[in-house]
């Protein structure tokens, strides 16, 4: 694990002492942004990062896991700042038995205090109910336990050809009542966008607040997850997620294949 936090850390110190062209990203960031091509990203596979919607853009989405699973999303940005977002899923929807319904609608919301501008990265804070993966009623939280109250920085450079990011954060999640395992957990990632259509996704989820042995747990190794997105159309995303690339879910046997679909635009 501290092998793999130094690797991170070195990569990221990289990307920063290389970064180049901070007038011209700028410039970038200061557009009118209408099409999925232009907005920063607002989560990676699952951490969030600083980034929301422009007022009166909107996305809707799914997401399909395992089993034949899906959630359904839905995210506003009321303004510039501040994004609200509803969900709802069931197990089984893609199958030929009847479908296992989670048992509420589950809630997003972000706010952006400061902007990423010059070498200051953007932060924001937010609140999300969803989970990933199947609901476990017995243990009364999903698979990857929701994200719950968390703070997140967010650094973007422009890179010749790319744009990249590094996002980092500490969180708090309410999916603790039968392991009580109630500990902050920090989580850090990084993306890349080639030619403004294809992206790689890249996250490290600590995982400290879902370690306890002898519980529907994680083994204490994090979660480490990559994503491949394309950016179809203007307004189109489609992804290819890999999670827990390093096993740490103990009833799993090799790591989790998803897809994501996003679909974004404004009033």
């Amino acid at each position: 694990m501290k092998k793999l936090l130094l690797i991170c850390s070195i990569f990221l110190l990289t990307i920063t002492t290389n970064a180049k062209d901070y007038d011209e990203y700028d410039d970038y960031l200061d557009q009118e942004t209408s099409t999925a091509y232009e907005l920063a990203p607002r989560w990676l596979v699952d951490i969030p990062t600083a980034g929301t919607l422009p007022r009166g853009h909107w996305q809707i989405g799914f997401r399909f896991y395992p089993d034949g699973g899906t959630i359904g999303f839905t995210d506003i940005g009321l303004s510039n700042r501040f994004m609200l977002g509803l969900s709802y899923g069931a197990d089984k929807i893609i199958s030929n038995s009847d479908a296992d319904w989670n048992p509420r609608i589950e809630f997003n919301l972000k706010f952006r205090f400061i902007d990423d501008v010059d070498y200051f990265p953007a932060f924001s804070i937010g609140f999300s109910s969803q989970g990933f993966g199947a609901w476990n009623a017995d243990n009364d939280r999903f698979t990857f336990k929701s994200r719950g109250f968390y703070g997140v920085l967010s650094r973007s450079f422009y890179l010749n050809q790319w744009v990249a990011g590094w996002h980092g954060g500490l969180n708090y999640s309410l999916e603790n009542d039968v392991d009580t395992d109630k500990a902050v957990n920090i989580f850090l990632g990084f993306d890349a966008t080639f030619n403004y259509n294809l992206a790689f996704l890249f996250e490290y989820d600590a995982g400290l607040n879902d370690d306890k042995t002898g519980f529907y747990s994680g083994k204490g190794r994090g979660y480490l997850n990559m994503s491949v997105k394309w950016i179809f159309t203007e307004k189109l995303e489609i992804e290819a997620l890999l999670k827990d690339l390093l096993l740490n879910r103990r009833e799993s046997s090799t790591f989790t294949r998803e897809i994501r679909l996003t679909y974004i635009d404004s009033f």
